[in-house]
């Protein structure tokens, strides 16, 4: 399996993330894959502490059940079921062929900057 990365972007502009990333899947060669939030309120709601926890227990383990990574996290299986679904959705973790969950980015990358205001 190819390592997958990918890196998480803040950019209020997003038709130029868009325009960016189409240009990168032009390329002849893997140029990872990018997830961009609008604002830190949006990145920040949909990627909570927990939801960290679940995709760093997932990296590099192959496919788990949801009941097992439940496990390893030490939490409720009905809220690490809500968890992986809001992490599905948003592409950083998928179901693999026996149902279970996998996550298939070897490398996660956080580009963020904050500047005062203008």
């Amino acid at each position: 399996m190819k390592d997958r990365t990918l890196t998480i972007t803040l950019q209020p502009d997003w038709p130029a993330a868009l325009r960016a990333a189409g240009q990168r899947a032009q390329a002849s060669s893997y140029q990872g894959e990018v997830l961009n939030f609008e604002s830190p309120g949006a990145f920040f709601g949909r990627l909570t502490e927990r939801r960290w926890a679940l995709i760093h227990a997932l990296q590099g383990q192959g496919e788990l059940a949801v009941r097992e990574l439940a496990r390893r996290v030490g939490r409720d299986v009905k809220r690490v079921h809500d968890d992986v679904q809001a992490l599905a959705d948003l592409g950083l973790v998928e179901r693999g062929a026996t149902g279970g969950v996998v996550c298939p980015f070897t490398a996660v990358h956080i580009d963020m900057q904050m500047r005062a205001a203008a």
